[in-house]
């Protein structure tokens, strides 16, 4: 009860005192990268529940030459992913109940099948804006270790936890660090892990 009174009453201020810069991010996404301003899609969430999650695109629409990550985005969508700018529509999932601000990130819905029963277990929190794996390497860190430390953070949890990778959060987010895997643009597909890949220990 007490991380979900955070999570509304965070989310709430947040987005009246961030209204301005909303305003202007739109703005900037309709003027660089054209319409739709959100990009929205379904996502897992509590339970495996699905919600529509929403974000500030990065990206070109795809055209027929060019369907590639690093081909649809821009100088502009670099920099909205490397400031984290793009996650602050995701504010109103929290809102909505659909998220929390400290969590393991909401992933591709095409992963469920391909989770091993402990790495499924990451569905029984509320996904986050932020996480453990995200203050502790994002997305330089492999798939396997990223679900290690959500599930991790599943069995530890606490509220006093979440106000440390929320400071942590905030640390790299004006450092820009851990943004993107070497040489690539975003983090390849999830195809399964090795079977030997199973334990939840902390880093």
């Amino acid at each position: 009860m007490a991380k979900r009174l955070f999570d509304v009453i965070v989310a709430a201020g947040a987005l009246l005192l961030l209204a301005p810069v909303f305003l202007v991010l739109a703005y900037k996404v309709r003027r660089n990268l054209g319409s739709p301003v959100l990009f929205r899609q379904m996502r897992p969430g509590l339970k495996g529940q699905m919600f529509e999650m929403i974000k500030f695109r990065s990206m070109r629409e795809p055209q027929e030459l060019m369907v590639s990550d690093a081909e649809r985005l821009t100088p502009f969508g670099i920099f909205l992913r490397s400031t984290s700018l793009d996650e602050l529509p995701e504010l109103w999932n929290v809102l909505k109940g659909e998220m929390s601000l400290v969590g393991p990130r909401p992933l591709l819905s095409e992963y469920l099948p391909l989770y091993s029963p402990t790495q499924h277990r990451r569905h029984e929190v509320r996904p986050g804006i932020t996480g453990w794996a995200q203050v502790n390497g994002r997305n330089s860190l492999s798939w396997d270790e990223k679900f290690q430390m959500d599930v991790w953070y599943v069995d530890h949890h606490t509220f006093w936890l979440d106000l440390k990778i929320l400071a942590r959060t905030i640390k790299k987010v004006i450092g820009r660090r851990d943004i993107n895997p070497a040489n690539q643009v975003s983090m390849p597909k999830f195809t399964g892990s090795k079977p030997q890949a199973e334990n939840t220990q902390t880093p």
